[in-house]
């Protein structure tokens, strides 16, 4: 028997609404896929000076848009880390280890490139399952 996906798109004011045409996230089947997320704050618009700063808005942001599709960080099977400076990856990890339980860590890569939307520092984005 075929089973056919329903596309949805998640939206929550939880997290930055997106800046261009592109939704926070999709769920597909049993997948959520959230779009890169920046340290920017949803009730502000502000984005904080510190890379730590950042990281931890950024998952927060990723956080609230898994909660939307129904699932959570602890079913994060791959995520993929955007920084404008590589020299940042220890201070990424730091704070990247404290959303997620050892033992369990997602797939991850972790690549530097040459800028990011609003000048940020940091930009995540995870594919997550929700059963």
């Amino acid at each position: 028997m075929i089973h056919r996906h329903e596309k949805k798109t998640i939206q929550t004011s939880q997290a930055p609404s997106a800046i261009g045409p592109y939704s926070q996230g999709i769920s597909f089947g049993h997948l959520t896929f959230t779009s890169g997320q920046l340290g920017l704050n949803p009730a502000t618009g502000e984005i904080p000076a510190t890379i730590e700063e950042q990281t931890r808005q950024c998952l927060l942001n990723v956080k609230a848009v898994l909660e939307e599709s129904g699932t959570s960080l602890d079913k994060v099977i791959k995520a993929t880390v955007f920084l404008k400076d590589m020299d940042d990856f220890a201070a990424v990890n730091a704070v990247y280890a404290t959303f997620f339980t050892e033992g369990s860590y997602p797939a991850r890569s972790a690549v530097q490139v040459a800028r990011l939307p609003k000048d940020a520092l940091v930009e995540i984005e995870v594919v997550a399952v929700n059963i």
